[in-house]
Order: C-alpha cells, then structure tokens, then sequence
C-alpha cells in the first residue's frame, strides 16, 4: 500500500493528466466565506421579517423587504430558490401583460428580464395583444433565474437557510418565536412579522387558524424531455400528469414523486427514447388557500372587480386542470383581475400575511391567481406591507394603503390604476 506522500505524488498527477485530456471535466474549486459547526445546532436569530418558502412568492417578498430596509431571513426546506419556476420546471411564467400594457413589474420582472438578458433569449413584446394568452409568457433558463435569485438576495442583505422548517410558531409581545429544524440545525427565530409562502399556507396551519381545499386536487405536473436536449430558455419540456398529487406533506408529496417518475421510466421503455431532462419534483398547483379577511371570488376576478384596497394586478384566464386536461376560460377583453390587501391576511390574525398561490379565493378564482407573475406581484406587496408594519411596531392591516402604494412604486411595482 502506498504512503501519503506517494499517494499524494500519484494524485497531483492523475489531476495533470486529467487536464490534459479531452472528454475529462476540469475542476474549480471555490470556498465557502464561513461554515457553520457541525458542534454548534443551535442557532438563535433576531430579524424583522421571517420569510417561510423560498419559491416564486417568496423569494420576491424576502428581496422587497431587505431592500426596504428591514433585516430578513429566507428558510426554504429545499436546495434552491424558485419553486415552482425551478425545482418544478415550469421555466414559462407569466402573464405580466394584459390588453397590450404591462401590468405587472417590479422585483418579479427585473429578476425574469435579467435572467433572460443574461441567457441572451428574447421578451415577448407586451404592446402586441396575442391571439392565445400563452403567446406573452417568458421563456427563462431555471438555472441562471436560480442563482441570479440568491444574488439579489445577497445585495438585499437577506440571509438564507436552505433545508429548514418551521416545527413550532409562538406568539410573543411584539411578533413571533419560530422553531426551525433541519438536518444538523436547530434554529430560534425571533421576528416581528412572518410572511408565509409556503404555497399550501403551511405557518398559517401550524397555528392553527383557518384553511380552505377541496378534497381533490388539480393534478400535478412532472416535467422531462425524451430523446432530445432540453435547452432552457429556449423550448418548453415535456409533462405527464400527476393525477392525485398532493403538496400537503412529505408523505403526499413522496407519493406523487415516485408516481410521476414511476410513469415517465415506464414511457422510456414504451417510446424506446433517451431520458434526457428529468425535473427533481413534481410541479403542484394547488393545495391549502387562507381564510383571509378578504376572499377573492371567481366572480370578483372574472369582472376584474378593482378592490379599495387593491396592491397588484393579476392576468390569467380560469385555468382549472381536471383528469381530462384543461380548457382555459378567457378574461372579456378590457378585464384586469386585482388582489386585495386583506386577502393576504388571515382571517383575525396580526404580524401574519401570506402571498402565491395560497391567496384567500374560492378555487376557480384561485386557478387564475396561482400562475407565476401574480405570485410575484403578491410577495412584492406583502414584503412591503410586513416591512412598514415591522418598522411601525403594529401589524400589515394597520399600515396606511397610500404607504404601501408609495413603496411599492418606489420599488418599481405597478398599483392597480397606474398600469403602464
């Protein structure tokens, strides 16, 4: 067997060899800043904003509420920001358009046009109204967005915990206490708000107040690519229906991830095809909504009610997928949905919000509001509303609408009537 010093010798070797070679990766090493001690699980943090859920709602709020001046930590219990866009594939998102205008920017949209800019793809032209809605949505490279994602939050100053959850919520004087588990982590959080966007309203379910779901689900989407390259912002992939997928918790969610590549492995050897792109997880569309102090109807958002207390636009036709497939129902034309305020606020809670998909509606309204931009417009709203309120020692519902509308514009957010 051969010493240290030999095995050394013979490694430093193979690595020139290795770089010489064709075929053969070559290897960058980069450092983390700091590494935390595996000795030392238990952390305590003070922040001002406690962000739960890292995907398309989230990361925008964490972002809007670090650049308002507030302290901010981002727990996501998976490996990556963007959610739905990256870990679920669905790289497409839209719509932040309506009738020829854009209704919808901000922090969403710089993120998605940096993100295509720098990928040297191409924007829709929002001054051309499509014959088909989905003709406007945004072809974007999930693993540039990733990563441009954790940049903005790091200029933001928010700081992120990857693989965390919430196990425990308990009200304090002035905000929360918040217990967070991940594998060799225990952590503390002391903050003054929460802004849940976990997507089935997960924080909100801890503490026990009020949810809404029908007992079946629209199904999920698994997406993949057979027998061609995937390029990423530049084509659509591939997706099989998850019938029955459910988000509600890891023994659902198991589930429907062993169903869908189950299904996909089963079409490799039907097609006789090369398996050439494979998402980590199944895309979700629905779960828990919020009982929220407002509940946005499919009425209300078919005839694009304009509520008092409006924070942004949403844009998508009903778009409820059964085991038949889906059948979207346009918008009239001129109808440009908006979302409350109080429809971001559980019902008789303080220090407390939510934003995506988990939005207080009814289901077919919901169908319309849980696509991407409307998810972005939400988090961006929700991150000022908590800020201000942190800021102001009282809770989101107490803060002047004309405050929020004022930060919002600053930050470069359309408010209902200012569409552009």
């Amino acid at each position: 067997m051969p010493n240290r010093r030999q095995f050394l010798r013979q490694t430093a070797a193979f690595g020139l060899i290795a770089g010489l070679l064709p075929g053969i990766a070559s290897t960058t090493e980069v450092n983390a800043a700091s590494m935390p001690s595996a000795a030392e699980p238990e952390v305590t943090r003070e922040v001002d904003v406690l962000v739960v859920g890292g995907g398309t709602a989230g990361t925008i709020a964490a972002i809007q509420a670090g650049r308002a001046g507030a302290s901010v930590l981002l727990v996501e219990r998976n490996s990556q920001l963007g959610g739905t866009m990256t870990t679920g594939g669905v790289a497409f998102p839209g719509l932040f358009d309506a009738w020829g205008k854009q209704v919808i920017a901000g922090i969403g949209w710089e993120l998605v046009k940096e993100s295509v800019e720098l990928d040297e793809g191409t924007l829709p032209d929002f001054a051309k109204v499509p014959q088909r809605h989905w003709h406007n949505q945004v072809y974007i490279n999930q693993f540039l967005y990733a990563i441009l994602a954790e940049e903005k939050c790091a200029e933001a100053g928010v700081e992120i915990a990857y693989y965390e959850f919430p196990q425990a919520v308990t009200k304090t004087g002035d905000g929360w206490e918040v217990d967070c588990v991940g594998f060799g982590t225990k952590r503390r959080v002391c903050c003054r708000q929460i802004i849940d966007c976990t997507g089935g309203a997960e924080v909100v379910g801890l503490l026990g107040l009020p949810r809404l779901r029908e007992e079946e689900r629209q199904p999920g989407s698994f997406l993949f690519m057979l027998g061609q390259a995937h390029e990423p912002g530049r084509n659509q992939i591939h997706q099989l229906y998850v019938h029955g997928a459910d988000s509600t918790n890891s023994r659902t969610v198991t589930l429907a991830n062993l169903t869908g590549r189950k299904s996909i492995l089963a079409k490799v050897r039907e097609e006789n095809k090369r398996l050439m792109h494979l998402q980590p997880e199944t895309g979700f569309r629905e779960s828990y909504r919020i009982q929220g102090e407002t509940l946005i109807t499919v009425n209300d958002y078919a005839s694009g009610r304009v509520f008092d207390d409006a924070v942004c636009y949403a844009f998508y036709p009903v778009d409820l997928h059964t085991r038949t497939g889906v059948k979207p129902q346009p918008l009239k034309l001129g109808t440009v949905p908006t979302i409350p305020l109080r429809a971001l606020i559980p019902k008789d809670s303080r220090n407390l919000m939510v934003a995506g998909r988990c939005v207080s509606s009814d289901r077919l309204a919901n169908s319309g509001l849980r696509v991407q931009a409307s998810c972005m417009g939400m988090g961006q709203a929700a991150g000022v509303a908590a800020t201000l309120a942190a800021k102001a020692g009282t809770t989101p519902l107490e803060v002047p609408l004309k405050k929020i509308h004022d930060l919002l514009r600053n930050h470069g957010a359309i408010i209902p009537g200012d569409a552009r």
